[in-house]
């Protein structure tokens, strides 16, 4: 079997094996909502819902949407130190002084857990994603200005990859899977979040080598896309919700939307049905 044939039978695979689940009200109609949805969700239309998204986006790595907006009830309770999160405006009030956020988070949100203060600390990391996100956000004028610009890299298949390359090098806390966050979950389905899910289910199943870091796994699900005729963000949604198990839109799938993690058994499911069209 050559790489396209591959390519499309695991996809084919992880879209017949979620809807062969028998979930009740799982079915193609919703499963293709997911798939669908970067293209279809209108976009922030303001700098200040841009730079909100990036400080979602940021906290959507291991344990930071507990610690984080899950200790204020939320990102959007940062609003209110943020000035309306307008970055040109937080630059102003804050300058280069990451403590500073951390305090005034301290003292009128009074997050729920224990605050670390060290180098290492996620509070802390998250302070400076805030200042650097808001010194990156406000170079641009307009909403289109900032559009415009991502533009430039999303219509270019040569250089595209580069664009979350930069973001993680402009913004401190923002690795290259937390770029392709920020940028598909603002409408750009061309990219995908190469986060553990992605990464697991992709080595597993031969899509890409076994010592590929982040770039490489993105550039596979981008290779697979193409090979499907679908888009990135399409592919990984598809491979996180079996990760994942989270329908978070539709309460009334599974367990208040959660299905269960069944990576191990999709990833064994897939093998086996891989090998014997090989053989």
């Amino acid at each position: 079997m050559n790489q396209m044939g591959r390519d499309r039978e695991a996809y084919n695979l992880a879209r017949n094996y979620l809807l062969e689940l028998r979930v009740r009200g799982l079915d193609s109609q919703l499963l293709e909502k997911y798939l669908h949805f970067s293209e279809r969700a209108p976009r922030p239309a303001s700098i200040a819902l841009i730079y909100r998204r990036l400080l979602e986006s940021a906290q959507n790595a291991n344990m930071k949407a507990g610690v984080i907006g899950g200790a204020i009830g939320g990102v959007d309770k940062l609003g209110s130190l943020l000035c309306d999160f307008q970055p040109a405006a937080v630059l102003d009030k804050y300058h280069n002084e990451w403590n500073r956020i951390l305090d005034d988070i301290v003292e009128k949100l009074r997050p729920r857990g224990k605050i670390r203060r060290t180098e290492r600390g996620l509070w802390p990391k998250y302070c400076r994603t805030i200042l650097s996100g808001a010194r990156f956000l406000a170079q641009f004028s307009t909403v289109d200005d900032f559009y415009g610009w991502v533009d430039v890299f999303d219509n270019d298949d040569r250089v595209r990859t580069a664009l979350p390359l930069l973001l993680s090098r402009e913004i401190s806390g923002f690795g290259l899977a937390l770029s392709c966050d920020f940028l598909k979950e603002l409408g750009y389905a061309n990219f995908a979040k190469p986060d553990v899910h992605l990464c697991d289910i992709f080595i597993g199943l031969a899509l890409c080598p076994e010592d590929s870091d982040d770039y490489e796994v993105l550039k596979a699900v981008v290779r697979v896309a193409r090979n499907c005729g679908v888009k990135p963000y399409n592919v990984d949604k598809l491979f996180w919700l079996i990760g994942s198990g989270n329908f978070y839109g539709d309460p009334q799938i599974g367990e208040s939307g959660r299905i269960g993690n069944h990576k191990k058994m999709f990833i064994a499911f897939a093998r086996r049905k891989l090998r014997s069209l090989e053989a």
